[in-house]
């Protein structure tokens, strides 16, 4: 009964854009559309589904930047790598992912790990490195393991993560993604409080056992919940202008990633998911679907030996070895 429904939606969706009563990203400059979005805060309302997934509080290509023509084609740029990443930063990008694809409405959207104010968090320190990352490095993580930089061929020849970092941070891709990720973040301080952060997590009195959580459960609520956008497959299907990144194989995130680990990629899931109707998931189901995704197949992150060296290896970090 309930993948009925979402289909119908699917389908009443698809009509819509047919009849051309959503809007389009065809516009060479501008990618969203100014239509009034349901706020909260700073941020798109994590409570509209559809509807709103062009919309934006800040368009670099609407808003004002800075007086500066270079810092504004800078941020500018980074907009556009951050919703295709494949096509403005291919040399970095070795799946078909997009950074948009988890930090949704270009990083500002409630719930959907939103990037507005994360210029203000750094210098932080990291756990699974056991050391202080600048927002440089977090982008620079981000491409070597959630777009599997390191899976570019001839792109990283380097033997240690540090060495594969730095041939990648001074680049004018990851310098564009920052100044986009400060210029969404003007206005806060260091030490300011962001309700919308750390929001996409599992209570940790609503975690399942690692243990318990039951792979076939998960496969079935994916195929009652998820193919719709996501395909059988995992591979993502087209709706209008939206595709769903892969969730699984060549083309998706690699196993060193943050969405590699089952509660990190169920806090997503049970906030942002399903697209048609976010949140209503339970965080069981979350669960079940994302030890459900994460016992498939990916890329392999070749730097994981170097990982929570200073720390235990997190029990929901399947594709480590937790006895290393």
């Amino acid at each position: 009964m309930m993948r009925t429904i979402y289909h119908f939606l699917f389908l009443s969706y698809a009509v819509m854009v047919a009849a051309g009563r959503l809007p389009a990203q065809t516009d060479e400059t501008v990618f969203y559309p100014t239509a009034d979005s349901q706020r909260s805060g700073p941020l798109v309302s994590a409570t509209t589904a559809m509807e709103t997934a062009w919309d934006l509080i800040k368009n670099p290509f609407i808003d004002s930047v800075s007086e500066s023509p270079a810092k504004t084609a800078l941020v500018r740029r980074g907009f556009r790598i951050l919703l295709q990443t494949n096509e403005y930063a291919p040399r970095f990008t070795g799946n078909k992912m997009t950074c948009g694809d988890c930090h949704l409405n270009a990083g500002q959207r409630e719930k959907a790990l939103p990037l507005v104010g994360t210029g203000v968090r750094y210098p932080d320190f990291n756990k699974r490195s056991a050391r202080v990352f600048s927002m440089t490095d977090r982008v620079v993580g981000c491409f070597l393991r959630s777009m599997n930089g390191t899976g570019v061929s001839g792109m990283i020849t380097a033997h240690d993560p540090d060495s594969a970092a730095a041939a990648i941070a001074g680049s004018e891709e990851v310098q564009a993604l920052v100044a986009y990720i400060d210029w969404i973040s003007e206005g806060y301080a260091a030490g300011d409080t962001l309700p919308w952060r750390g929001l996409n997590v599992i209570p940790e009195s609503a975690l399942v056992q690692i243990a318990v959580l039951d792979s076939l459960r998960g496969a079935g609520l994916y195929l009652d919940r998820c193919v719709n956008c996501h395909g059988e497959n995992g591979q993502g299907v087209a709706i209008g202008d939206i595709k769903a990144g892969p969730l699984w194989g060549p083309a998706s995130w690699n196993d060193g990633a943050g969405a590699a680990r089952v509660y990190t990629l169920a806090g997503m899931i049970r906030h942002m998911m399903p697209f048609l109707d976010p949140g209503s998931l339970t965080d069981e189901e979350a669960q079940q679907i994302a030890y459900f995704i994460c016992s498939q197949p990916r890329p392999v992150y070749p730097f994981k030996s170097s990982d929570y060296l200073k720390v235990k290896v997190p029990v929901d970090a399947l594709y480590y070895s937790p006895t290393r």
